[in-house]
């Protein structure tokens, strides 16, 4: 087998320091910053001369990353942000939580809105979507134990 692990996920966002605050309280850790820009980063998206900031976000078993990116150049050219659940492509990250009423409450501070309502499935999980800083679209799971 050649797959060693998923390394990261990553999101393109406009206010980088908003959303680093928002998963930091969350529960994510900021692992480290910086501006990737010139001709080779270019190369391997595709988009040539770029510049972008990003800031790279641990999950705190340390096994997951999240990678935020800020493109100064060039300026981001879609928007899925509005997106329904049910849209091709990639759409949302979904979290393991200890507390998802005290997570929720954490969050609101923050400009969380929930999406829909926290639904039970059977006696395993409480569940709930929410829109997290520019409309990110956040999945949210507290196991029932």
């Amino acid at each position: 087998m050649t797959l060693q692990r998923m390394d990261n996920v990553g999101v393109v966002v406009e206010d980088l320091p908003a959303t680093i605050a928002f998963f930091c309280e969350l529960g994510l850790e900021l692992e480290g910053q910086a501006t990737v820009e010139g001709e080779w980063a270019g190369r391997v998206t595709g988009l040539g001369d770029q510049r972008v900031e990003i800031a790279m976000m641990r999950t705190p078993d340390g096994h997951s990353r999240l990678e935020l990116s800020r493109f100064l150049t060039p300026p981001p050219v879609a928007d899925h942000r509005n997106a329904p659940v049910n849209a091709l492509g990639y759409l949302r990250v979904m979290f393991s939580v200890d507390d998802i009423d005290d997570t929720l409450d954490r969050l609101g501070k923050h400009g969380a809105q929930l999406v829909g309502e926290i639904v039970q499935y059977e006696d395993v999980y409480r569940l709930c979507y929410i829109r997290g800083p520019g409309g990110l679209l956040i999945g949210l799971a507290e196991e029932l134990h």
